[in-house]
């Protein structure tokens, strides 16, 4: 049984300790933003923030989630107030098929609380998700307009 803290409710989910938050998140608590990409932490679709730190969710046992603040991209927007990255990305017109850009959006939020104003070196060394469609300058773009927001 896990007891999980994801978008500030909490949860109870009757599952295997070593299954990955991913599945959690998305069968068993029905959050379906956090996508499966690779399964391996490698293309960044499933990143959520755990106590505020970027992590890929598929790589991530729930037990290790467990009393930590689980925060989804369903949870990122306020009462219905998108962050200034979610604006940035319609604003920028960034998502094209839209598979990764939960996953891309966690990241770049955690990127923008760890630097606030950061330079395309810190994207490139920070942002290593993935974007099949290739929307790369796009998402630089959107970064760089949501840190001057």
């Amino acid at each position: 049984m896990a007891r999980l803290n994801v978008n500030g409710k909490s949860y109870t989910a009757d599952v295997d300790p070593d299954t990955p938050l991913l599945w959690v998140l998305r069968d068993s608590l029905g959050l379906t933003g956090t996508k499966y990409g690779c399964g391996v932490a490698q293309c960044g679709a499933c990143t959520v923030h755990i106590d505020g730190e970027a992590m890929r969710s598929c790589s991530v046992p729930v037990n290790m989630a467990e009393g930590k603040k689980v925060t989804t991209i369903e949870g990122l927007a306020v009462k219905g107030v998108l962050t200034k990255v979610q604006k940035a990305w319609l604003d920028n017109e960034v998502p094209q098929c839209g598979y990764c850009q939960s996953g891309m959006i966690m990241a770049v939020t955690a990127l923008l609380k760890e630097k606030p104003k950061p330079t395309d070196a810190d994207i490139d060394a920070t942002l290593t998700n993935i974007c099949r469609c290739g929307t790369y300058q796009q998402v630089r773009e959107a970064i760089h307009a949501a840190a001057k927001a």
